[in-house]
């Protein structure tokens, strides 16, 4: 197929089980079966169809947009894809009302495509594809760790680089500007499903690089994580594993909480989520192919943490 097409071998194999595919007129629907040099087939993609997701008007906040993709900013506590357990009120089904019959058909479906997703209660920026070339063009981008993503984060604790005991935790390394890398193996928990952990073996490869950009006392510390691979929760998995977990990750974090005698201890012990916010995101465009980095500031709930933290 010509590259301009933007099929994948999977919508190819749809098309060849719905009869999409013919060769001198006959209708060809094993995609198991062999081509021959000098054949000529026929394939008909047929307009796209509706998804069976419902549009809903929900209000977004788009930070850019253009044909092929756009950058919205999640609030916390939004889900991005409709799941058995949320059908409904999704990013997925906000977008599908913004964009209206303006999207074109990502895997035969006329629907927003989901390249990379954001939990639900962590805020910041997120990339959709509205074409098919974008869906791809994103897609390898991302499967090539090329893809700029930063997020900042409050977490318990102020991680030291000089810390014998952060020097002592498998996986964790240092670079110039004051970096410190995590490079470990992460998979589904072993005991409990619903939550990843740090693994000796099995697993994906997890990169992220830990920048401490400002201090509370010892008790807490803003930090830029920055994403070289992207598995589910991994930056409030490493946290928890050199022992810095988000303030508010109840998952990860378990029961911890700042003493009251801090400053900003209340707001932090009843934070309501995971302290985490995609912050910045660069990709380059997948039809003009320009890079293209967009920042945004932190929500809220995270500007009156900051607040009461820095409260002397």
């Amino acid at each position: 197929m010509p590259e301009e097409a933007h099929l994948s071998r999977t919508r190819l194999a749809r098309l060849l089980t719905e009869g999409a595919v013919s060769r001198d007129g006959t209708v060809i629907c094993d995609p198991k079966g062999r081509a021959i040099h000098g054949e000529v087939y026929e394939v008909m993609v047929r307009d796209a169809a509706d998804t069976h997701m419902r549009p809903e008007d929900i209000p977004l906040t788009i930070v850019y947009e253009d044909t092929d993709v756009a950058v919205i900013d999640k609030p916390a506590g939004m889900v991005v894809h409709p799941a058995p357990g949320t059908p409904s009120g999704t990013m997925v089904n906000a977008l599908l009302h913004h964009f209206g019959r303006d999207l074109s058909g990502v895997g035969g479906e006329r629907r927003p495509g989901i390249v990379h997703r954001i939990d639900k209660d962590t805020s910041g920026l997120l990339v959709v594809a509205k074409s098919d070339v974008a869906h791809h063009g994103l897609a390898d981008q991302f499967a090539a760790h090329s893809v700029e993503r930063s997020y900042v984060a409050l977490c318990h604790g102020a991680p030291d680089r000089g810390s014998p005991r952060l020097r002592g935790i498998a996986g964790v390394g240092f670079e110039n500007g004051g970096i410190i890398k995590l490079d470990t193996r992460i998979g589904r928990h072993r005991t409990d499903r619903k939550k990843q952990a740090v693994l000796r073996h099995g697993g994906r490869q997890a990169v992220t690089r830990i920048q401490v950009i400002e201090t509370f006392g010892d008790h807490a510390a803003l930090v830029r994580c920055r994403l070289e691979t992207g598995r589910t929760h991994q930056i409030r998995v490493h946290m928890a594993h050199i022992g810095h977990a988000l303030i508010g990750d109840r998952d990860y974090g378990g029961r911890r909480k700042l003493s009251e005698a801090v400053p900003g201890a209340a707001t932090a012990n009843s934070f309501a989520r995971q302290a985490l916010h995609a912050a910045t995101l660069g990709f380059t465009h997948p039809v003009f192919s320009q890079f293209m980095c967009f920042e945004c500031p932190f929500p809220g709930d995270i500007e009156q943490l900051l607040d009461a933290l820095r409260t002397t």
